[in-house]
């Protein structure tokens, strides 16, 4: 697909509660022409439907815990849309890992995931909840971390026979603001509330 310079006003590009704001060269990356929020939220929602029924085309014979699935996950999620889709980003953020570390985070991630679902470290659906909220930790994208960390979470559950999460329904607002307040006190070590969040 040819870029196309977007004339989107800054307010597009604003973040909400919870978001990161893009940086300029994140912008630059648009390959659409968008005018409003509501129309960049609908050009991704659209893309990622469509990455993740590539993923679930492929989970029976390939593993979501491995980076280059989930680079690919993340590209397949938001490539019609943004030119930088599936490549980690390269600024610092207000959330997230330096950017020179994402890499070893995430095999990181990956590797102790496989191996608390392996030996049951955690009851219940605490490692993949564990999983979740390192991978929104270590924020690999400069856009679309949450969505994607959501999507790639159920495809490791799916993989594990497990069903997958709820994710408080619909995240809308109410939703959303759980989710977020239940990240934070994961972030202090108390997974109990994103827990019970996820089963929603």
């Amino acid at each position: 697909m040819a870029r196309v310079k977007s004339s989107a006003p800054a307010s597009v590009f604003e973040a909400g509660e919870g978001q990161t704001p893009l940086d300029p060269d994140a912008v630059e990356g648009l390959l659409l022409d968008i005018d409003t929020r509501r129309e960049l939220n609908d050009a991704e929602e659209l893309n990622i439907l469509e990455g993740i029924r590539w993923a679930q085309q492929r989970i029976r014979r390939e593993n979501p815990l491995d980076v280059v699935f989930a680079r690919e996950l993340h590209r397949r999620m938001f490539r019609r849309v943004w030119r930088w889709a599936g490549t980690f980003r390269t600024t610092a953020t207000n959330i997230g890992v330096d950017a020179g570390h994402i890499a070893t985070e995430m095999q990181q991630l990956v590797d102790n995931t496989a191996y608390w679902i392996a030996h049951d470290t955690w009851p219940g659906d605490e490692a993949f909840a564990r999983f979740h909220h390192r991978l929104v930790q270590i924020h690999c994208f400069p856009n679309g971390n949450g969505r994607h960390a959501r999507a790639l979470t159920d495809l490791a559950m799916v993989k594990a026979g497990r069903a997958i999460f709820g994710w408080g329904a619909t995240l809308g607002s109410e939703s959303r603001t759980e989710y977020l307040a239940a990240l934070r006190a994961a972030d202090a070590g108390d997974f109990a509330r994103l827990i019970r969040f996820v089963r929603l």
